[in-house]
């Protein structure tokens, strides 16, 4: 496998890049939990629901859907005017924009709770160097959205996902990036002004898949984004790659993401997929992509998925779906499915450095 490269690396998509090779060098290891036997895949295809054309808006990283359209944010962005929480009417036109009353540091999902209120989880860290985290809260009408930061137990981590817990507390879950992430929230309530330290809930092994992405076998082991659906019944965190959706039927968001198993819907070839929601009604999973780094004139699109049907009768072996499915082929399942993708992984994560000392020399030759 060899990663596609879109001309020159940006200097994000070059730190991103090196933050994942940074996770698999410093000890982390292929997932270790694959599909069981009979498992099976959705086959979706996304459908175009609008294009975002407001050119503030090239660095998307998180969404959610509202009553009245959606709302967006840009993944730290240089740009003094995309520091905003932008609202997009339902034909992905800018309405509203919001400023920051400080400047956030790396603003990467999007949650909305039950009462309307927004939650911009400024998380990002891909030198895992921040001493501090945090949300934005914004409630329905303010003006000026109230920063809450929050410190990891442990070490810095780098983290794009967010969720909210049964009580409308917000999670985080962090990137990763060989399938296995870990879930952190508050231990007290959080106060304004005030640093709430984090505790460590559980970790979650995604499953294993193929589906094709920008990033090859890197993209499949990340989590860039996470919803909860709108009767909280539902879970959903995704990947450079897929969507993988957990039952909640008790409002334990953390024992469904640690012990339960999810539903998968392929979100193939994204341009740099890091944003999903679900769509209000709950019926559909809405994802859209960056557009920084795209060729000229392309635009950020919003795409519909189906989301995945509830869990099958007891008895049943695998994951359903509504849509037509394709079982994972078998030589990848057992033992064998364990030591393929470390076999690849290492052949193609000695590719990458080759091909990133080749860009460094050329880049070095230019000057």
């Amino acid at each position: 496998m060899a990663m596609r490269v879109r001309g020159r690396l940006s200097a994000r998509r070059r730190a991103r890049l090196g933050a994942a090779l940074g996770a698999l060098l410093t000890g982390v290891v292929v997932p270790t939990v694959v599909l069981t036997p009979g498992a099976a895949v959705a086959a979706a295809v996304g459908t175009p629901v609008c294009q975002i054309r407001d050119d503030r808006l090239r660095e998307l990283s998180g969404m959610v859907a509202t009553d009245d359209g959606y709302v967006v944010v840009n993944d730290g962005a240089d740009d003094e005017a995309r520091r905003r929480i932008f609202f997009l009417d339902q034909r992905c036109a800018v309405v509203r924009a919001v400023a920051y009353p400080s400047r956030p540091r790396d603003t990467e999902d999007l949650a909305v709770g039950r009462d309307g209120t927004v939650w911009v989880a400024d998380i990002g860290d891909n030198d895992r160097s921040r001493t501090t985290v945090g949300v934005w809260r914004l409630a329905p009408g303010a003006e000026r959205p109230v920063l809450h930061r929050m410190t990891y137990p442990d070490r810095p981590h780098d983290a794009e996902a967010l969720l909210l817990d049964a009580d409308g507390q917000p999670m985080i879950i962090t990137k990763g990036g060989s399938g296995t992430v870990f879930l952190y929230r508050p231990t007290t309530a959080l106060r304004p002004g005030a640093t709430t330290p984090l505790a460590l809930a559980g970790q979650v092994t995604l499953p294993t898949t193929t589906t094709s992405n920008p990033f090859s076998f890197l993209g499949r082991g990340v989590v860039t984004g996470a919803a909860t659906a709108p009767d909280g019944r539902r879970v959903v965190l995704r990947s450079y790659a897929d969507a993988f959706e957990y039952d909640v039927p008790d409002g334990d968001v953390v024992k469904a993401l640690t012990s339960g198993t999810p539903r998968i819907t392929p979100l193939p070839d994204e341009p740099q997929g890091e944003s999903i929601t679900y769509s209000r009604d709950g019926r559909s999973l809405l994802t859209v992509s960056e557009s920084a780094d795209q060729p000229p004139g392309t635009r950020p699109t919003i795409l519909r998925y189906p989301a995945t049907a509830e869990t099958a009768p007891t008895g049943s072996t695998g994951p359903v779906s509504p849509t037509d499915v394709r079982p994972i082929a078998e030589d990848t399942i057992g033992l064998g499915g364990r030591i393929w993708p470390l076999v690849a992984g290492v052949g193609t994560l000695l590719a990458l450095l080759g091909l990133a000392g080749v860009l460094r020399w050329r880049h070095t030759a230019r000057r």
